[in-house]
């Protein structure tokens, strides 16, 4: 998902269709992401009161796709500056995609890691893998041949806290979508476990 050389970088393969529950898509955040804020759409109460989130999806309550899309993009060009996990990381795979890929994939990269989140929140639309894993959201096959260590993924997730601190995302909701990484830990260090067996 989010690891600076996941191969969910492009646009081919991936579908965005309706949830099969019908919801119909939300009307775009109002706001502007480049100001440093997640605020929610306008009409809606602030987060800090739980009578006015209840019942309301995490990707309603992040402010919806543009919002999450703000967030992902600076997570992503930071990624791609940190030494452990982009270029000049001790991780061959990490570095030569963050060095090599980055300019044309990147964009792309983006895009999915968007989509996957917004899914994985609750929204309107529905994230396809372009190298799928045992599950819809699954993240094995995506970042099995980058090696990503345990403690590269835990790198990239405090890079992503920093991201959600940048855009003042409430802790509650901060929280959430650190757990929902947190869950994939175990498919995304899958080719580093592969690679440390091989060598034993």
């Amino acid at each position: 998902m989010f690891a600076a050389g996941s191969r969910l970088n492009g646009a081919k393969g991936c579908l965005v269709v309706p949830r099969k529950d019908g919801m119909a898509p939300s009307a775009p955040r109002r706001g502007h992401p480049a100001r440093g804020r997640a605020a929610p759409p306008r009409g809606r109460a602030s987060n800090t009161e739980g009578e006015h989130t209840a019942g309301k999806t995490l990707y309603e309550r992040l402010g919806g796709a543009f919002a999450i899309a703000a967030v992902v993009d600076y997570f992503s060009d930071q990624l791609l500056k940190n030494p452990k996990v982009g270029q000049g990381s001790k991780n061959k795979q990490l570095n030569e995609w963050s060095t090599r890929k980055a300019d044309e994939r990147l964009a792309g990269l983006k895009f999915m890691r968007t989509l996957w989140v917004c899914s994985v929140a609750g929204g309107p639309m529905q994230f396809a893998a372009t190298k799928p894993g045992q599950d819809q959201h699954g993240l094995e096959e995506a970042h099995r041949e980058l090696r990503i260590s345990p403690e590269e993924f835990d790198e990239v997730a405090k890079e992503l806290a920093k991201a959600l601190d940048h855009f003042k995302v409430p802790k509650k909701e901060k929280q959430e979508v650190l757990d929902a990484f947190a869950a994939h830990k175990p498919e995304v260090n899958e080719g580093y476990r592969e690679a440390v067996s091989a060598r034993r």
